[in-house]
């Protein structure tokens, strides 16, 4: 089982800068990717960053360039850091950790509660 805490949330302006964690415990699986994910009202949830724990990382083409996803194993979290925000991108920002096991192998997803990010226009 893994729980996943994000925080970091919060209210900016246009243009400012956020960074949002997402603290992993309980018992991790060596293979494993840790992604952010957001949900709009009314739109379906959509990656925004993701990073394996092999280090590979894959962006949305909408946050290339101003978004950062990074991770450290020692504490076990991942982070995002999020600049020149767009009132668009307002939404509740998801910590989703993924990762297959067992015999037949099988894809194991957990989620966070989620952490509201709102940006000003």
């Amino acid at each position: 089982q893994v729980q996943l805490v994000e925080s970091g949330g919060g209210l900016v302006q246009a243009g400012g800068s956020l960074r949002v964690s997402c603290a992993a415990s309980g018992t991790p699986f060596n293979i494993n990717v840790i992604g952010w994910y957001r949900q709009a009202p009314g739109k379906q949830r959509e990656l925004v960053a993701r990073i394996s724990s092999g280090g590979t990382i894959n962006y949305s083409d909408s946050v290339k360039g101003r978004f950062t996803i990074s991770r450290d194993n020692a504490k076990n979290t991942v982070y995002l850091q999020m600049n020149s925000l767009k009132p668009e991108e307002t939404a509740v920002y998801y910590c989703n950790y993924w990762t297959r096991w067992g015999d037949p192998p099988r894809d194991i997803d957990y989620w966070g509660q989620g952490t509201q990010v709102t940006v000003s226009s």
